[in-house]
């Protein structure tokens, strides 16, 4: 299966100054793990993602008035839509990280996350079977 299959089309795009809450308010409303942050200033496309912001936040830090620009990883693995979803899954393994920015001809066309491997891989399964719980 190919990574074009697997992503979501819906990209929450921010800028560099949204704060952490308006960025986390957005991507609740989207319901989404990630925005991608564009900043043309600081090389172009980067990824806030959910953890960043609980990261922040758990230092203490005030996502009232914490940027976005100060927690985005721009040293980003893009996917192209062409990749497999398990080259996907390689690069996120490998990279440690959940979300890969999917680029068509240099633009955001989706992100693909775990969650989304996942759902590829897993078998289909019945809307009212329930996997039992083990501890």
């Amino acid at each position: 299966m190919l990574v074009r299959e697997a992503m979501s089309t819906v990209v929450l795009t921010i800028g560099p100054t949204h704060t952490l809450r308006q960025a986390a308010a957005l991507m609740s409303a989207r319901r989404v793990g990630a925005a991608v942050v564009y900043d043309p200033d600081a090389g172009g496309i980067g990824i806030l993602t959910e953890r960043d912001i609980l990261v922040s936040v758990g230092l203490g830090q005030d996502p009232d008035t914490e940027r976005a620009h100060a927690h985005t990883t721009t040293d980003v693995v893009f996917a192209t839509p062409a990749w497999t979803v398990e080259e996907a899954a390689r690069a996120m393994a490998h990279g440690g990280f959940r979300h890969l920015i999917v680029l068509d001809r240099g633009e955001a066309a989706g992100i693909v996350s775990v969650r989304d491997i996942i759902r590829c891989w897993a078998p289909e399964r019945s809307r009212h079977e329930v996997p039992a719980v083990t501890s």
